[in-house]
């Protein structure tokens, strides 16, 4: 029999019920037993659906109160020093928080551990820290608790760890990160033989690593360690799982591994399915990832079925179906969604119906005929949008054709244009700015839900958020802040909103998608041609510029972002759809500076994130990525200045064409890094103007004047000091009014200190 499994399922509960548990728990609104007992229902109910569905086995060890990461560093005792944590002790619940998100002990500020981005996608995780002459030990019973509850429920349990060698490569360390592998591969051995105690037939070891262009010495290291973690173990057997990529490469060395189950992403590397049916050990199952886990189409099951059927015949029933990676990045249960087109929404698959599509192509294998008449039904929803006249617009495809070289060139070079702007703004040096966002509070959400539902008018909506705009300007007035933002307080999300005022677009009711901890993201859904429906931003930039003789911002979302935070049709190339996003943000644009707005700023936190894993199309990627930044922003004149922001970018490989976008201003996130990310302009002249930010917005601790100082003055190591920004490295939407006042007035005490110092050098 043909088997089948998921390789994760989302975890923050169908209706976003363990956001709602951690933020109560951290304020104290709930304790700990009851935070795990929510933790608990959802687990169970995870496990239930997958039963129900009819997988062959449900995954345990997926679940996490913030990051699986965070899961395995608390689990194997790598606690940074600075947590004060005993050694050798359990680590409790609050030690594992107070590692994403910081703590304060005795007045004095603990940081938290960095965070990032987790591969190529809009997950965050938080970087583990691997400190000399510290041994990995066994410092929780988490895990084997999960693998019990699912046992006593007569369930069979599949578990999920990161991979060894994926944990080290993302970790951070001072020295050779491999150093630590003896001591971790001993923890993982133990870990493993709990478990075969426990009667659990499959661990899911993930190795996304094994995509990417890793050194020999780390495919000598898989080798080394896959061995040694074998001989320890006698029944439970291992299978490693690839995704978001091919193997490339690697492939031959991951075959000759002594394991059981390789699993492979056929979604993102469908070219190398044949070649490693071709290779494929007769002694080893392959577990084929053909259900996209990173998108929410249907899949076209008919096709797939058909492919599927000729690898059987080869491997004899050696394959097991799956999804192409966890289900953590796509919504939970497409049958919560209520208001979407119909026509629209039978296109659509969320986690649970994918789980379906995985069990009934089992099925058909197995010449199930009543489920070989579903997929002819499930065909024709997928025919239908080929055809549907919501989906193509002949106006937008033929404007994308009229794009010429010079929508992506500015008039004067950076060095002229700055002298115009300096001209024009009248800034001082060190100017300070944010983000954008500020506090999204009650009195916000509140007015935005009872518009939404029709118990205010738009005028009284519009009202209430002139007044929050006014609130928000007088405070940046007040803090003393050079550049200001209106706050964004009518926008529910950075993509979002941007997505409600473009045709093309959907939106879901319920589609939460796990980002960090509680925080949760609703992506928007482009299902069709992109153009703009009429002005997006303008009236509220208008009237904050319209109370303040400061410089405001006009503030967008980039096209790159817009695109990759959302799910994205596929069935043209994202360039083309990154390119009509573009074309309508560039209107935007032109509107704005009509209107005498000095400063916008056109953000692009995820440029990074979307740069292939496999470094062979890197250029291909960053030169359209790059081109449609430029046609959102290259449309103003000389002396209006562009700013930008980037988020987690560790920018050493990709510097040169971050420097060809041509903003006047990038503002990035290295505070958290303590200002290592800088590293990259040691060794590249960046022409242009850079705010490194010099707070994390991400922890509730407040930085001290001291604290922001110092990061200035590391930044002015690398970069030349005329042409500093500072700023916070993110937006404040997430923080409370009570840290972002004394923050930022901190930040801007710190900006005219060093005024100060550095006039009085400079004369």
């Amino acid at each position: 029999m043909i088997k089948t499994h998921i390789l994760g399922y989302p975890r923050i509960g169908t209706n976003r019920e363990l956001k709602i548990a951690l933020e109560s728990y951290w304020k104290n609104e709930i304790d700990l037993k009851t935070l795990e007992k929510i933790g608990k229902k959802i687990r169970v109910k995870n496990w239930i659906t997958q039963y129900k569905a009819g997988l062959s086995y449900v995954t345990v060890g997926d679940f996490s109160y913030y990051d699986h990461v965070l899961n395995l560093t608390a689990m194997i005792g790598s606690i940074p020093k600075r947590f004060n944590h005993l050694e050798k002790s359990l680590v409790d619940i609050n030690t594992y928080f107070h590692m994403a998100r910081g703590c304060t002990r005795k007045g004095n500020p603990i940081y938290a551990c960095e965070m990032t981005k987790f591969f190529d996608t809009n997950y965050h995780y938080i970087v583990p820290e691997l400190e000399i002459n510290k041994d990995f030990y066994l410092s929780n019973n988490n895990l084997f608790n999960e693998v019990k509850e699912c046992q006593n429920l007569g369930l069979k349990p599949k578990v999920v760890l990161i991979g060894p060698l994926t944990y080290l490569w993302l970790a951070k360390s001072s020295i050779n990160k491999l150093n630590f592998l003896p001591s971790l591969i001993n923890v993982y051995s133990k870990i493993l033989k709990k478990l075969e105690k426990q009667n659990v037939e499959w661990v899911q070891l993930d190795e996304p690593i094994l995509v990417l262009d890793i050194p020999k010495i780390w495919k000598d290291s898989f080798e080394r360690a896959y061995k040694n973690l074998s001989k320890k173990i006698k029944k439970l057997k291992i299978m490693i799982a690839s995704y978001f990529g091919g193997l490339g490469k690697n492939l031959d060395m991951v075959l000759s591994l002594p394991i059981k189950n390789i699993h492979i992403d056929v979604v993102r590397a469908p070219q190398e399915l044949n070649l490693i049916v071709e290779k494929f050990p007769d002694d080893k199952i392959l577990s084929i990832g053909i259900i996209d886990g990173r998108n929410i189409w249907k899949a076209n099951l008919k096709k797939i079925l058909k492919k599927l059927k000729k690898i059987n015949i080869v491997l004899k029933n050696r394959i097991w179906i799956s999804s192409s990676c966890s289900l953590l990045h796509i919504p939970i249960d497409l049958n919560k969604e209520k208001n979407i087109n119909k026509k629209i929404l039978n296109w659509l698959s969320f986690a649970k119906q994918k789980i379906d599509e995985i069990v009934i192509l089992s099925k058909c294998i197995n010449n199930d005929l009543k489920n070989e008449k579903y997929i002819k039904d499930y065909t024709k929803a997928i025919e239908s949008r080929k055809k549907c006249y919501m989906v193509n617009s002949k106006s937008v495809k033929e404007r994308i054709k009229k794009i010429k070289k010079n929508y992506l060139i500015r008039n004067k070079s950076y060095l002229q244009r700055k002298f115009l702007q300096n001209k024009k703004l009248n800034l001082p040096l060190l100017p300070t700015t944010t983000i954008g966002s500020f506090p999204q509070t009650k009195i916000i959400r509140l007015a935005r839900k009872k518009f939404k539902i029709g118990k205010i008018s738009i005028e009284t909506y519009e009202q209430i958020m002139r007044y929050q705009i006014l609130f928000i300007i007088a405070k940046q007035k007040r803090y003393g802040i050079d550049m200001l933002v209106h706050g964004e307080p009518e926008r529910n999300d950075m993509v979002e909103y941007f997505g409600e005022n473009l045709k093309g677009f959907l939106f879901t009711n319920n589609g939460w998608v796990q980002s960090y901890g509680s925080r949760c993201v609703k992506p928007p859904i482009i299902y069709g041609d992109v153009e703009r429906k009429n002005q997006i931003t303008v009236r509220w930039i208008k009237y904050a510029q319209s109370i303040s003789l400061k410089p405001v911002k006009g503030m967008l979302t980039g096209p790159v972002t817009i695109l990759q935070w959302s799910f994205v049709r596929d069935d043209q190339p994202k360039e083309i759809t990154c390119k009509q996003i573009a074309l309508a943000l560039r209107d935007e644009v032109k509107d704005l500076e009509k209107l005498g707005i000095k400063a916008i700023q056109i953000d692009e936190p995820a440029l990074r994130e979307g740069l292939p894993l496999n470094k062979k199309y890197y250029k291909y990627y960053l030169n359209w990525a790059i081109s449609c930044f430029k046609i959102s922003s290259a449309v103003v004149k000389d002396e209006t200045q562009i700013h930008t922001h980037m988020c987690y970018s560790q920018f050493n490989d990709i510097i040169a064409y971050i420097s060809e976008m041509d903003a006047d201003v990038i503002t990035i996130e290295t505070a958290r890094s303590n200002m290592n990310l800088l590293n990259a302009f040691k060794f590249f002249e960046y022409p242009n103007e850079i705010g490194p930010g010099i707070y994390d917005i991400h922890t509730r601790n407040v930085p001290s004047i001291e604290d922001m100082i110092f990061l200035i003055k590391k930044a002015a190591k690398s970069i030349p000091i005329d042409r500093i920004w500072v700023n916070p490295d993110c937006g404040l939407k997430t923080r409370k009014w009570k840290e972002v006042d004394y923050s930022l007035n901190n930040m801007v005490k710190a900006a005219y200190e060093l005024r100060k110092i550095f006039n009085k050098k400079s004369s």
